[in-house]
């Protein structure tokens, strides 16, 4: 991090002073609080001078009702660009969020990760699901269940196991339906979920007209999977309600829960995150979205087997503790990566059962 060339080693202390106050207490911050933490030899006059300079500068505010100072979302910015130290995660920590996802499953993997954000910062957690029409098919099988039903067993290659029930005109025999599915494997695997489709559609004249069914059951289902739209995936919301930083504005509130609900202004901001590198840190209204204006987004792209699929991060408070949220957002990421490349290639290795 570079040092902000405008500020004197001196103002860059109380700075980051003032900001480390007022997240700790949540009270603007005045200049005696500034003398007692800073460690710095100075006058409440000197004190005074180098906070009126940041106030101009536009790095604090003073609130009408208070001597004393809050940092500004500019003021934040250099502190968290500049004056932070991030305390890195203590092992257990590291541990227990890594035991606790699981690799049997993207979705439960992916949920898992959403809460134990929240578990572990007490705000929302969010996770941008990877975008299904990148899924490729792992493997189709068709099992005889009765007369006329069968069921269809649909593997993609991240390891998310689709079951569907079948209700078929007359009934298969098992060597019918290991030809059809014989067929879809021999043609399919390692390929998108749209090949699938593109595939039986060339090929219905060349089909036998009784398992043309068969077919078009494994076409709804990859159609359903592909045609799936982004989803973002929260947890803890409710712990915003307990902040009063946020709960005090119940308009701003009501905003940002429709936030929540709406999903498509939030999932383009989490966009923005899975195209850049490393932790991303989006203070106030530099989310460009007003019901986020008074909070702090933390994100992070996570990847499956080295590419970026998908972002994950915290929404809080403005006044939030940036030095632990920020590498609990990172570990999360690195973790979650791990666990759907694991489960991947797991998932790749087993067969349906």
């Amino acid at each position: 991090m570079g040092r902000p060339a405008a500020l004197n080693d001196r103002a860059q202390i109380l700075l980051r002073t003032l900001i480390e106050r007022y997240i700790a207490e949540g009270q603007p911050v005045g200049s005696k609080t500034l003398s007692q933490h800073s460690g710095l030899e100075v006058s409440p006059a000197t004190i005074r001078n180098v906070m009126s300079d940041l106030e101009e500068m536009g790095f604090v505010s003073s609130p009408h009702t208070s001597a004393g100072r809050i940092p500004t979302v500019r003021g934040y910015r250099l502190f968290v660009d500049s004056l932070l130290a991030v305390q890195p995660l203590k092992t257990l920590e590291i541990r227990e969020i890594e035991e606790q996802l699981p690799v049997d499953s993207p979705q439960r993997t992916i949920a898992a990760a959403s809460q134990l954000l929240s578990q572990f910062t007490h705000f929302a957690g969010v996770v941008m699901a990877p975008k299904r029409h990148e899924v490729l098919l792992k493997h189709v099988e068709f099992l005889q269940l009765s007369d006329r039903r069968v069921l269809l067993i649909l593997v993609t290659g991240d390891g998310d196991v689709q079951n569907r029930i079948i209700q078929t005109m007359r009934q298969f025999g098992q060597s019918e339906l290991q030809e059809a599915g014989n067929f879809l494997n021999q043609h399919c695997a390692g390929k998108t979920l749209a090949s699938l489709v593109q595939l039986v559609q060339s090929e219905l004249v060349r089909l036998k007209g009784d398992i043309v069914a068969l077919m078009n059951a494994a076409v709804d289902v990859s159609t359903s999977l592909s045609s799936r739209t982004e989803e973002v995936v929260i947890a803890g919301e409710h712990q915003l309600l307990g902040i009063s930083d946020l709960s005090s504005n119940v308009s701003r509130m009501k905003q940002l829960f429709d936030l929540f609900e709406q999903k498509t202004s939030l999932l383009q901001l989490l966009e923005l995150g899975s195209r850049a590198e490393g932790v991303q840190i989006y203070i106030g209204n530099e989310a460009g979205l007003a019901p986020l204006d008074e909070c702090s987004v933390i994100a992070a792209p996570y990847k499956v087997q080295g590419e970026v699929v998908g972002t994950l991060g915290v929404i809080g408070p403005t006044r939030m503790a940036y030095d632990r949220v920020i590498p609990i957002v990172d570990i999360t990421a690195r973790l979650l990566s791990s666990a759907l490349s694991w489960g991947s290639l797991e998932g790749s290795r087993k067969e349906p059962v």
